[in-house]
């Protein structure tokens, strides 16, 4: 299927790497050509990149840093039309009722404000280009887990605004689509798991609840989901909640 992304011009928050960096390599293997803003730096993987689409770009920007974000977008217009947006960086960092406010607060700045600044500063560029956004939101807006209020917070706020900027855009025929990941085996999941005594015994533990197939999903699959929704061949899709996690947030726990 051509997905119709060919050179089109498509933002990636926390792009090198992970859920980020999976999606950016789908976007340049379908063509389109892949901006990432992402405060670290990878040479060898842009370098990759390069070679599938040579337009590939990385951008080093703090993203709590707005006058430093719309410098970016900025530079990035003047080089062509954005697209798309993908709102993808954060982490689950662990902040909850007993952190206090302060460190509540810099939760939301690293995992939530930045989606709104970016979306803020590409809105003009994405009405005039019919375009989308993608925001990576997390099954803990829908569960809970425990301990970590600043990112439910967070992703539960993704999954309100993506319904609420689908509304506001919908007359220029912009689209918002927010995709939910559980448990995916990025780098930052296997340096978190080990953490654990005994990293296989905690893996089984929790690849045992996810009923399509006992495993973890992979960056790719998130990807796959997160390309085609910004692509005009999802053109009537708007303010959903993709769930791509084999089904261990909805499925009867029978089903485990």
């Amino acid at each position: 299927m051509d997905l119709e992304l060919s050179d089109k011009i498509v933002i990636v928050t926390g792009g090198l790497a992970g859920i980020g960096g999976a999606i950016s390599r789908r976007l340049a293997l379908e063509g389109a050509i892949p901006v990432m803003l992402d405060r670290g730096n990878d040479p060898g993987y842009v370098d990759e990149l390069q070679a599938i689409q040579p337009r590939a770009q990385h951008i080093a920007v703090d993203l709590t840093d707005e006058a430093a974000c719309r410098n970016a977008v900025a530079d990035i217009a003047a080089g062509g039309d954005i697209y798309g947006l993908v709102n993808n960086a954060g982490a689950n960092d662990g902040v909850g009722l007993d952190a206090g406010i302060a460190a509540f607060k810099q939760s939301l700045e690293r995992n939530l404000l930045h989606y709104y600044l970016m979306a803020h500063l590409c809105e003009p560029h994405l009405k005039a280009n019919q375009g989308a956004i993608v925001n990576i939101a997390s099954k803990t807006a829908l569960t809970g887990q425990g301990g970590t209020s600043g990112y439910c917070a967070a992703k539960g706020a993704t999954l309100a605004l993506t319904r609420e900027w689908a509304v506001s855009l919908a007359a220029h025929n912009v689209r918002v689509n927010a995709v939910v990941p559980a448990e995916v085996a990025t780098p930052m999941y296997e340096r978190w798991l080990s953490s654990f005594d005994d990293p296989a015994a905690a893996r089984a533990h929790i690849t045992a609840r996810i009923p399509l197939g006992h495993r973890m999903t992979r960056p790719e699959e998130i990807a796959d989901t997160a390309v085609f929704l910004l692509s005009p061949r999802a053109a009537h899709t708007t303010g959903q909640w993709a769930v791509v996690d084999g089904g261990y947030t909805h499925l009867d726990r029978a089903a485990t």
